[in-house]
């Protein structure tokens, strides 16, 4: 199961070509991230900012194809590995049928001073079900 976040290619996004300068792609996945935990797990980044964070510490992305300025992005996000501390997320965009970027990255939940602590029993039991689906 996949988390789906629709992105329009926006002028912001783009260089003067009208293509999207790849930093803009690592925004959008944060997007992507941010909108999961609040609408999936019911864990807004605002309410884990009062006790922690969810900071991403390893990313590995391969570009396909370029994207333009206008076009209907899909941005799905897999959960395919939990840790104690860690979530380990597969992230693709697609354009219709058209692979855009393919990532991987690595999230760990960490308290206030940065250091990792576990994920809370509530996420714990959402994310579970998520891989769990991921993995069939």
């Amino acid at each position: 199961m996949s988390y789906v976040l629709p992105q329009k290619v926006l002028f912001r996004h783009c260089d003067p070509a009208g293509i999207v300068f790849y930093p803009r792609y690592f925004e959008m996945m944060n997007d992507c991230v941010e909108a999961f935990f609040e609408e999936a797990l019911n864990l807004p980044f605002a309410d884990i900012h009062t006790h922690g964070a969810v900071p991403t510490v390893a990313l590995s992305i391969q570009f396909k194809a370029v994207s333009r300025l206008g076009d209907q992005l899909a941005i799905h996000l897999k959960c395919v590995k939990l840790g104690r501390t860690s979530l380990s997320l597969e992230t693709n965009a697609l354009c219709g049928e058209e692979l855009r970027f393919t990532a991987t990255s690595t999230l760990v939940f960490v308290d206030t001073q940065g250091k990792p602590t576990p994920w809370p029993a509530t996420a714990r039991r959402k994310l579970e079900l998520f891989v769990k689906e991921s993995s069939l």
